[in-house]
């Protein structure tokens, strides 16, 4: 079955809602107070699901492996996502970079688990290099060389990617938004240490609350579900390719809600990120591996996972 027009444009808009709304938030607090007080309210009312919908968690060995991915897929991502947006980088600028993971994951996996690439997903995966290259060629320009915040996302996206090749190999147990539960009580770890590590503080109480609010429910919650309904609609392969829009829905939104305007380097690195995502998708009926996102809490952000199929 096909993805439907309504369900896949709501899926891709309450993704792309984290960016602006997670850059609002870290200009309102530090990132280390928006990311404990995220992941402590993700916590609770996702367990809540989980235990009123009575779904089936990660046992013994396996639930040990969850920890593992939701440590580095959203424990590492959302510290460099945050850090890279409270340092100035643009949220559609981080929101493109962890769009490009689910080509990047399928050349990790090539790397670290040896599976074949296909001619498509050697010419996404340079796509994607390009997309970002390019994207980010004004901030160079502007700073005068590669700096720190830039290192944040590829922190970022180093961590969803590691963390998806990780959950290939070894977890294959329990309901997704169980084990997503699992995660975002990890990821209070990395956070906690990094809100220990630097100095906090609350410039604009109102508008922490207000943006970290929606965050938890648009993201942690909505977003979630219904991606996992899209991909019970329509297959990981299909619903993938959202990533190749999202962030430029993003950009759409960071224009309305913070008033930028991305500028002709972002707008090229959207069309050739988008152009990666579509390449990179190279299932077809009874061929090969399709690269599977698996839901999570987005910026930002998602869990991305490779997994064979057929």
């Amino acid at each position: 079955m096909r993805l439907s027009v309504p369900l896949g444009a709501s899926t891709a808009f309450f993704y792309a809602l984290g960016y602006p709304v997670g850059a609002a938030a870290v200009r309102a607090a530090t990132p280390g107070t928006v990311l404990v007080s995220r992941f402590v309210a993700s916590a609770v009312i996702l367990a809540a699901i989980v235990a009123v919908a009575r779904l089936e968690w990660p046992r013994g060995i396996q639930a040990w492996h969850a920890v593992v991915v939701g440590f580095l897929s959203q424990g590492v991502q959302f510290v460099g996502c945050y850090e890279a947006m409270y340092a100035g980088v643009s949220p559609v600028l981080v929101a493109l970079v962890i769009a490009m993971n689910p080509v990047v994951t399928a050349a990790a996996a090539g790397m670290m688990l040896r599976e074949r690439l296909s001619r498509r997903r050697i010419a996404a995966t340079v796509l994607a290099l390009a997309a970002v290259g390019i994207a980010f060629a004004g901030r160079v320009m502007d700073v005068g060389h590669v700096d720190a915040a830039v290192a944040w996302v590829v922190v970022a996206v180093i961590g969803l990617a590691v963390g998806g090749v990780y959950q290939q190999r070894y977890l294959t147990q329990g309901h997704p938004i169980a084990v997503n539960t699992i995660g975002v009580g990890v990821a209070l770890v990395p956070a906690l240490v990094f809100a220990m590590a630097t100095p906090q503080h609350v410039s604009d109480p109102a508008q922490a609350v207000w943006t970290i609010v929606v965050l938890v429910i648009a993201n942690s919650v909505i977003a979630a579900t219904l991606y996992l309904a899209a991909i019970r609609q329509a297959g990981a392969a299909a619903v993938s390719l959202l990533f190749g829009v999202i962030p430029s829905i993003a950009a759409l939104l960071t224009w309305a809600i913070l008033g930028e305007r991305p500028d002709i380097g972002v707008v090229l690195g959207l069309v050739v990120g988008a152009a990666a995502c579509f390449v990179g998708n190279d299932q077809a009926p009874g061929r090969g591996e399709a690269v599977n996102v698996t839901p999570s809490t987005v910026s930002t952000g998602t869990r991305s996972g490779v997994r064979r199929r057929g």
